[in-house]
């Protein structure tokens, strides 16, 4: 993965967190903070993964109070700092941050993930950035000079060069370090929260992850070593009011995709978020995608989990579970 530069005095990062074993053995040659800080919609918390794989020291999750965390690719994020700070302030009571560095996870809108077919890139960081820089500056809704950019090579179809690229925009980032920074904490990895649950997901096949934070549904479909979509949508309500058929109409789109590029079946489903309503959403996904269709607590990486760390999933804290997978150091 490619480092990002421009964001204060040493090079800073997001990491796209592979469920696949490439990308996997890249997350481990780099820094893998044991601390871990999900900013959502809804809430903040926190994770300090435990001595042993798979198990969590401590964690802690504070509500937010509605329309605290605006999340927004080009706008202000933080509608109520103080709130945030405040909730912040709580959960590092019971999971201090001693001064180590954090991964900070992030809303989806705020990262804009790309899938770019190339014929080559170059391999120095320097010309394959602005190569990248070019090849998006149609697709982002923000001048490329603003934005860090992330991205990590993968196998294409029919033996092709696929690059998986991550955008965001600097002062959005920004904003969400300087909260870290308040309490004497930096952050050393930055990410969007589903890209951090992907270590949950089964590592061979073709998986559809359906997740709903707040409002923002976002659709992965991963197959082996491949991130083969990457969808992420504001819906219009949350999931105690959200028509079922509502998800539906955004998932679809996705799975014919998948389909008529790749040529080949879906194995299954992977669904988070949906709270109370979990099975009324598992049973439509289930009946019109004719897939077997499970919550992501009963995912393969999830499985493996210590109790401590697979505790987390029920509660909306995939992406924090999904950090532990992969282990702190």
């Amino acid at each position: 993965m490619t480092s990002l530069t421009g964001l204060g005095s040493w090079q800073r990062q997001i990491y796209q967190i592979g469920l696949v074993q490439r990308m996997d053995r890249w997350l481990h040659a780099m820094p893998h903070p044991a601390l871990a800080v999900e900013i959502a919609p809804d809430h903040v918390a926190a994770a300090r993964c435990g001595s042993a794989p798979g198990r969590v020291d401590s964690a802690a999750i504070e509500p937010l109070p509605p329309g605290a965390v605006t999340p927004s690719p080009l706008e202000t994020n933080l509608s109520d700092p103080e709130a945030v700070r405040a909730a912040l302030r709580r959960v590092f009571g019971r999971v201090p941050l001693h001064g180590a560095p954090v991964a900070l996870l992030v809303p989806d809108p705020v990262v804009r993930v790309f899938i770019l077919p190339f014929e080559t890139l170059p391999r120095r960081r320097e010309e394959a950035e602005e190569l990248l820089r070019w090849r998006l500056k149609k697709s982002v809704p923000f001048d490329m000079d603003e934005t860090v950019v992330s991205w990590t090579r993968q196998g294409g179809r029919a033996g092709g060069l696929e690059v998986v690229t991550a955008v965001a925009r600097r002062r959005i980032i920004r904003e969400y370090e300087e909260l870290i920074e308040s309490f004497g904490g930096h952050a050393g990895v930055v990410l969007s929260s589903t890209l951090a649950s992907l270590p949950l997901l089964e590592p061979g096949g073709a998986t559809v992850l359906v997740r709903l934070c707040g409002k923002i549904l976002t659709t992965v479909i991963a197959r082996a070593e491949n991130l083969c979509v990457y969808r992420s949508t504001e819906m219009p309500a949350e999931a105690g009011l959200m028509n079922p058929q509502a998800v539906l109409d955004e998932v679809f789109p996705a799975v014919a995709y998948y389909q008529d590029t790749w040529g080949e079946p879906l194995d299954r489903v992977r669904v988070a978020g949906f709270g109370a309503r979990e099975h009324e959403f598992l049973n439509a996904l289930s009946a019109e995608l004719k897939l077997r269709t499970a919550t992501v607590a009963e995912a393969h990486g999830a499985r493996a989990l210590d109790r401590s760390a697979a505790d987390l999933i029920p509660h909306g804290l995939d992406a924090l579970a999904g950090w532990v997978v992969s282990g702190g150091s």
